[in-house]
């Protein structure tokens, strides 16, 4: 029977990240280093193949610091945490290492250098994820508000509308978070924003090249987590950009079939969280279904690496 044909538009940049690159790499030279049991806070980054990897390797993945026994080492995922928490390692003695993202970290001190200069701090950012709540640990409760909308922005309330700042989650959609960028300026004049954008190199890049790719698309699959904030926000930007049906999988096996029945080409990218290794599953799984032919839609390079911190580097 012969195979009917199909185009696989093939998005690049996709999947891995830098920070994501670095924070996997820094759980397994933990492992390398002081062997197992390593203690990670929070999944490492958001993608269950990844987690369930590193946890056959011998990470144990727990919600909070209470949960490690003090004579483990922990590592604090690549989304950031609260000030709070390497305090709190710090005074138990605990041996830790910080997996959080560069460019979250940038975030962090931004965030740090309003507040000395007397500012109070707008968050731009989803309740509830682990970047957000990292960063608005970073200084006192009630200095940092948090704005998930261009509506919540008309009624947030703030100390002193001329002593403003605003930061945003790095993993947020470009184009919503412009307008809300643009209804936080109308409404506050005063206020300052970052002197280079808070949404990372990665987000952009993969969203641009779904930006790209749509239009030629009858349908676009995104791998990763439900859980990932960038890989839910590449779902949205590529029904924006003119292909309805866009979905996440996380597997192959996740693939609806009978919705993609009788269209001509799919477009495949991939969440910063989310190994090639699940990309070349999905490629595979239409090989087996039908005449497939890839093309590359390429919209950047990226060549961004960044270094483990200095513990993992030296001897045990």
């Amino acid at each position: 029977m012969t195979k009917p044909p199909l185009t696989l538009y093939l998005a690049a940049p996709r999947g891995f990240c830098a920070g994501v690159d670095r924070a996997i790499k820094i759980v397994e030279m933990a492992l390398q280093k002081w062997g197992a049991p390593v203690y990670v806070r929070h999944e490492i980054v958001h993608n269950k193949f990844v987690v369930d990897a590193l946890r056959d390797q011998g990470a144990v993945f727990v919600e909070e610091l209470d949960d490690c026994p003090p004579d483990r080492p922990v590592i604090f995922s690549a989304h950031g945490v609260p000030k709070a928490v390497p305090a709190e390692a710090a005074k138990r003695e605990m041996v830790y290492v910080d997996a959080t993202c560069p460019l979250v970290s940038k975030v962090h001190i931004e965030a740090a250098r309003h507040a000395e200069n007397g500012l109070q701090m707008i968050m731009i950012g989803h309740a509830g994820h682990p970047e957000t709540i990292g960063t608005m640990g970073q200084l006192p409760p009630g200095e940092v508000l948090l704005v998930e909308t261009v509506e919540d922005v008309a009624t947030v309330e703030v100390r002193d509308p001329e002593k403003l700042a605003f930061v945003t989650q790095t993993t947020l959609s470009v184009d919503d978070t412009s307008d809300i960028v643009a209804a936080l300026k109308d409404r506050f004049p005063a206020i300052v924003g970052p002197h280079k954008e808070d949404i990372c190199y990665a987000t952009t890049n993969r969203q641009e090249a779904v930006k790209a790719m749509a239009p030629d698309c009858d349908a676009m699959l995104v791998v990763g987590a439900p859980n990932s904030s960038n890989s839910q926000r590449l779902v949205e930007v590529g029904r924006k950009a003119g292909c309805a049906y866009s979905q996440l999988v996380m597997r192959a096996e996740n693939i609806d079939w009978r919705a993609l029945e009788g269209i001509a080409s799919v477009g495949i990218t991939a969440g910063a969280s989310a190994p090639e290794v699940l990309i070349d599953e999905v490629i595979d799984a239409f090989r087996a279904r039908y005449d497939v032919t890839v093309k590359k839609v390429e919209t950047a390079q990226e060549n961004v690496e960044f270094k483990v911190p200095r513990v993992l580097r030296e001897p045990a």
